[in-house]
């Protein structure tokens, strides 16, 4: 198992050095399970994918607006094959790979989203990630206009008064709709994000060498990020890799600007040297 395992971060490794132009975003989100799931056919999924891309082309007439192709994609997507949002158990880390969200048909904003991008892109409509604050979404930006699309409520079209709700339930009105949030995400992003969700899943059930390893390939995606340095430095306590966890603790407040939590790593730093200096 430990050996497949590592096959899994070989495939995310070589995926994580592409340039963005050519970041296989279906392949790197089911690269993410494959250290999870070490026996998946990522080919498999990726097929399914095609398959669901081929059915809404099939809806789909002669030259349709965007809002037919809308609609068809949320016809296969959604009433056909019963995809939905999980809202018994939202922070189930099988929300968070592909390869699950496929199969038992429920998942998160972003899983859910990601889908969505992808049988797009195989029908050559334009679908891209947004970042929403709290609750990520897709939009469609056209000739004919922006469309915005939530993928973790069936699909359903948001208008910016529906946007303003979504960032309500969770900042309490304290942030209003703005263009910036509605901007579009990279791919390298969108990974990064689910990553990030998986790292806090993991991080609250204390499933700390599960977390560590998301924050690895976090780190493979974005290289030197002192605030993930400082989190596998915590992470690597943890685990009682001391020497580990002491050399990032000190790199991060050597490579960070008046840092607001420099006293609680400086504690922590304090423990460790104790700890390395005194072998058993």
């Amino acid at each position: 198992m430990i050996l497949e395992s590592l096959r899994g971060r070989e495939v995310f490794t070589q995926l994580a050095h592409l340039d963005e132009a050519v970041f296989p975003l279906d392949r790197m989100a089911l690269a993410i399970a494959l250290e999870e799931y070490p026996t998946i056919e990522i080919d498999h999924y990726l097929r399914q994918l095609d398959t669901l891309a081929a059915r809404t082309h099939v809806l789909l007439g002669q030259n349709p607006s965007p809002f037919d192709v809308l609609k068809a994609l949320n016809e296969v997507l959604f009433l056909q094959e019963g995809l939905r949002g999980n809202t018994e158990d939202y922070y189930d880390p099988r929300n968070s790979f592909l390869n699950e969200v496929l199969d038992r048909k429920i998942g998160i904003p972003i899983s859910l989203s990601v889908i969505y991008i992808e049988v797009a892109r195989r029908i050559d409509f334009a679908i891209e990630g947004v970042g929403f604050p709290g609750h990520f979404i897709v939009k469609h930006t056209g000739q004919k206009g922006e469309y915005l699309i939530d993928p973790f409520n069936l699909g359903r079209l948001l208008n910016e008064r529906e946007c303003q709700e979504l960032l309500d339930r969770v900042y309490s009105g304290k942030i209003a709709v703005q263009p910036a949030l509605l901007s579009p995400m990279g791919k390298k992003a969108i990974i990064s994000r689910m990553l990030y969700n998986l790292k806090g899943i993991y991080y609250q059930k204390e499933q700390f060498h599960k977390a560590l390893a998301v924050v690895e390939r976090i780190l493979l995606i974005n290289p030197g990020t002192p605030s993930e340095i400082r989190d596998r430095g915590l992470l690597l306590m943890q685990t009682s890799l001391f020497s580990k966890a002491l050399a990032d603790l000190e790199h991060y407040l050597a490579h960070s600007i008046a840092p607001e939590d420099a006293t609680y790593i400086e504690g922590h730093i304090k423990t460790l040297r104790s700890i390395v200096s005194c072998p058993n």
